[in-house]
């Protein structure tokens, strides 16, 4: 997807969600404090990639990764603030000890086989959890997720390719 499709993206959900906006359900609540850290999780550790990877086609995924989930980062937060949700600013320990493990690894294939091997198991993880927001989330969220959920997908093409 390139920078007009995401533009076009951003702008349809930006319509779509105000449009759309309710009050998050607790299964809302949940899914979005687990996406809200992955996503989170994965523009540092894709950061991280743009400095330590030695393969060019990680670091250009890791430069996607990190201009993707800005966007849709930035998105979930406005929604979440929208439907009264707080939005984490900092991660949580669990990924916070992540991110050391991902940083204990010396620049070079070492850290690029371990970042790709993160990613692929996050955005696994990551395509349930919006697949299944997209079917059962409430209003507020629903659109988003479907949306997102396509991104992850093409995410996960991307790391399979590598």
């Amino acid at each position: 997807m390139n920078r007009t499709h995401l533009l076009t993206l951003a702008a349809t959900l930006l319509t779509t969600s105000t449009l759309l906006a309710a009050p998050a359900s607790d299964n809302d609540k949940a899914w979005q404090a687990k996406v809200s850290q992955g996503g989170m999780y994965e523009v540092e550790a894709s950061k991280l990639a743009t400095q330590k990877a030695t393969a060019q086609d990680v670091k250009d995924l890791a430069v996607m990764e990190v201009h993707d989930h800005e966007l849709v980062g930035a998105e979930l937060k406005r929604l979440s603030l929208a439907a009264g949700l707080p939005f984490p600013s900092t991660l949580n320990p669990e990924f916070q000890q992540r991110l050391a493990k991902l940083k204990s690894n010396p620049a070079g294939p070492a850290f690029d086989a371990a970042y790709l091997e993160d990613m692929k198991q996050i955005h696994d993880k990551d395509e349930k959890l919006f697949a299944q927001e997209s079917n059962d989330g409430s209003p507020a969220f629903k659109p988003f997720a479907a949306q997102t959920d396509r991104i992850v997908k093409r995410h996960i093409g991307a790391l399979h390719a590598v």
